[in-house]
């Protein structure tokens, strides 16, 4: 099964069998579409809602905004036979993993659910908020996908510390 990882700021459609579309979650979110009929399924990978005030931003920066995200991904499916009408969606990621950030995680949410209610998308399954980062695995020509929960703890390394030299001297300035 050949694997198209995903970071933020990208998208990918796909429209054959055996393939699948991988991204790693925190606050971030992941839509994946499917059009059932035609076969084709794509999955994005956005950091932040909508760009704030009147900044100028290259079309690299406006890929992390969800607003422009979507919209890629639901005009390159269409480009492969998907009808908008037939896409159903899944929703995955928006955690507060980072607590000091406030509330982007689900705010991201709360937007990709607003996005896909206006636009018609019906969402089949939704996994979103909380705080623990999401592994999501997507399979687009059948429309299924698995996401897990991304380990809390770092393994740690254990450190040597030196131990304190017996009898020598000490200065104090």
């Amino acid at each position: 099964m050949k694997r198209f990882p995903i970071v933020q700021g990208e998208y990918k459609v796909i429209a054959e069998p055996d393939v699948m579309i991988t991204t790693l979650l925190g606050s971030c979110i992941a839509v994946c579409l499917q059009d059932r009929v035609a076969r084709v399924g794509g999955m994005n990978h956005f950091l932040l809602a909508e760009p704030s005030g009147d900044r100028v931003l290259s079309d690299a920066d406006m890929q992390c905004y969800g607003v422009h995200a979507m919209e890629l991904l639901i005009n390159e499916m269409m480009k492969k036979g998907a009808i908008r009408s037939r896409m159903t969606a899944q929703l995955y990621g928006g955690a507060n993993v980072v607590s000091g950030l406030g509330t982007i995680g689900h705010s991201n949410a709360a937007f990709a659910q607003r996005f896909l209610e206006v636009e018609g998308i019906s969402v089949r399954h939704s996994d979103v908020g909380g705080r623990r980062a999401r592994k999501v695995e997507f399979l687009p020509w059948e429309g299924k996908a698995r996401c897990t929960f991304v380990q809390d703890s770092v393994p740690t390394v254990p450190v040597k510390i030196p131990a304190a030299e017996v009898g020598g001297e000490l200065e104090l300035f």
